[in-house]
């Protein structure tokens, strides 16, 4: 519900509460200060409203533009989530949507950007307008003042002039158009689609960051909007003035005989963003050295289906469950970092990896670690540690396609604190819920489960976890061989003792099962999948959880990984 949501949520709820406001605010400000300023009164008679439309967008692109990098200081995040290790745990964990938060700042810039360009496009018009008009009034005259000087009001001076030359010959026509096609470029490279399965062209296009940067510090530099200089105002203030620069006697004598006199607005796109770019140079700088730090690569195995295994070690390297780390091969390319979830548990000496093969970056390295085993750079790790799963008496996992991963590190831990009889661990009982297309990308992970299952039932424990695998994906050939083998002892399709699943799981069928077995415990529900699977489980958390505080409590947790 929206209540439970903001309880869990009330740091990003605060987050996004402030960003909106200060948009709003900015907006709306400068808006009716260039729509109504004096300053701003001969510019408005040529342009009318774009001009505060125009405005407006400008302040809150530096706004944005400001934050658009602080999500993606890694670093800096983890420096966070260590200085505010106190905090309570729920605003640790709130700082792992800083993706989600960066964004939507992104999107925020693009669709700024489009009011922005919209808004000058108008400007460019009306100012070619005013250039070409001959009928005296007040934008015609306004546009044939100061042409040799530099005091002009209107940026073009002469009939000639289209929208065109003025978008690619002019300082903030040029940036803009540079500036518009990178943001362009690195929204649309960086769709889910294209981030899963061409991850170097997101990742190049991106760095079109450094395009964007350089074109908005230059853009406003030129000053083609002008408005009216204080001390022309102090001379010729327009709402005295303006009526006799229509209709002027030729020698003139009274007070308001002078052409008003204008000046640029100085540009401050840079006052925005350089306490930023300084902040995120650091943070690369941090990577690097960070990335310098020898990893020693103790095994190497390879699992069917081409999935790699990389078991590491590094000086100092100190992991929890859930988190994740980059990973970068200099032999294949020096500049691409590739996120990957631990699949070790932080109980062994060495810390894991499972790589699968999902495009060229990741085809190539299974490739290299075949021949030889090249030399790796790691950088983590990062995200909150998931260990809320610890503090349930019984706990319900779920697992779907490539968010199966997290478990591995999870399950692990698990054993290990249930073996050591660690105080910490309150869990009891698992459920352990596997949902995927096909077992064969996933063979590692059935010889995890296997290997589990052997370790309980030696320590006389095999009861501690159940799991249930269910496949979504599965063809007629698969359906005959059940058929054929119904009654062995282990699976056909994985070999463990737990029986497949044909299909989808029925959660009202599952909940009330835990239910029914567990009438008086609180239970956790931890998910790492898709958005329609969780809220599903979301659902049949609420549907099985008992008025009664005495009895049966489901609690949803999503995990972002």
């Amino acid at each position: 519900t929206m209540g439970n949501w903001l309880v869990n949520h009330w740091f990003s709820a605060a987050v996004l509460a402030a960003w909106l406001g200060i948009n709003i605010f900015l907006f709306t400000y400068y808006f009716l200060f260039f729509d109504r300023d004096e300053r701003y009164f001969y510019t408005r008679a040529i342009l009318g409203s774009a001009l505060a439309w125009a405005r407006a967008s400008a302040k809150c692109l530096n706004f944005n533009s400001m934050l658009i990098l602080l999500p993606v200081c890694r670093n800096l995040l983890s420096f966070l989530r260590g200085t505010c290790s106190c905090c309570r745990r729920t605003l640790r964990k709130q700082l792992d949507h800083n993706l989600t938060f960066h964004k939507l700042v992104a999107y925020t810039l693009a669709l700024l950007t489009a009011v922005h360009t919209i808004a000058h496009l108008f400007n460019l018009e009306r100012y070619n307008q005013s250039q070409q008009a001959t009928d005296g009034s007040l934008p015609a005259v306004l546009s044939k003042m100061h042409l040799q000087g530099s005091e002009w009001l209107n940026p073009i001076h002469s009939n000639q002039t289209t929208v065109e030359y003025v978008a690619f010959t002019t300082i903030p026509g040029l940036t803009g158009v540079i500036i518009t096609l990178a943001l362009i470029l690195m929204v649309t490279s960086s769709t889910e689609f294209i981030r899963r399965n061409y991850f170097e062209l997101f990742w190049y296009t991106h760095h079109l960051f450094l395009v964007y940067f350089a074109g908005l510090v230059i853009h406003g530099i030129a000053g083609l909007v002008r408005g009216q200089t204080e001390q022309s105002m102090a001379e010729v203030h327009p709402y005295d003035c303006a009526e006799y620069l229509t209709q002027r006697e030729q020698n003139c004598t009274h007070s308001c005989c002078k052409d008003p006199e204008f000046g640029s607005i100085p540009a401050e796109s840079w006052k925005w963003v350089l306490a930023p770019i300084i902040l995120y140079v650091f943070e690369r700088l941090l990577r690097v050295w960070r990335a310098q730090q020898k990893v020693v690569v103790k095994k190497v195995v390879m699992h069917p289906t081409r999935v790699l295994e990389l078991q590491m070690q590094k000086k100092g390297f100190c992991m929890e469950v859930g988190q994740y780390i980059f990973v970068n091969c200099p032999a294949i390319s020096a500049l691409e970092w590739h996120p990957f979830t631990l699949t070790s548990a932080p109980e062994e000496d060495f810390f894991s990896i499972h790589i699968r093969a999902a495009g060229d970056w990741t085809e190539r390295l299974i490739n290299t670690f075949q021949l030889e085993t090249p030399r790796v750079e790691v950088d983590g790790p990062f995200g909150t540690a998931s260990e809320d799963v610890f503090q349930y008496e019984v706990a319900m996992l779920v697992g779907a396609g490539i968010g199966v991963t997290p478990f591995a590190s999870i399950l692990k831990s698990i054993w290990y604190k249930f073996q050591q009889g660690d105080q910490t661990l309150k869990t009891k009982k698992i459920y352990f819920y596997w949902l995927c297309r096909d077992t064969g990308a996933f063979a590692w992970f059935n010889d995890l489960l296997a290997s589990l299952e052997q370790k309980m039932a030696e320590s006389g424990k095999a009861d501690f976890l159940t799991y249930r695998l269910f496949l979504t994906g599965w063809d007629i050939s698969i359906a005959n061989n059940v058929a054929l083998h119904f009654d062995t002892a282990t699976d056909t399709v994985t070999g463990l003792r737990h029986k497949t699943i044909f299909g989808r799981p029925m959660w009202n069928t599952e909940f009330a099962a835990v239910a029914a077995a567990h009438p008086r415990s609180v239970v956790g529900v931890f998910l790492c999948g898709p958005q329609a699977l969780a809220k599903s489980l979301q659902k049949s958390c609420h549907q099985h959880s008992s008025l009664d505080p005495r009895k049966v409590k489901f609690y949803f947790n999503k995990e972002n990984f």
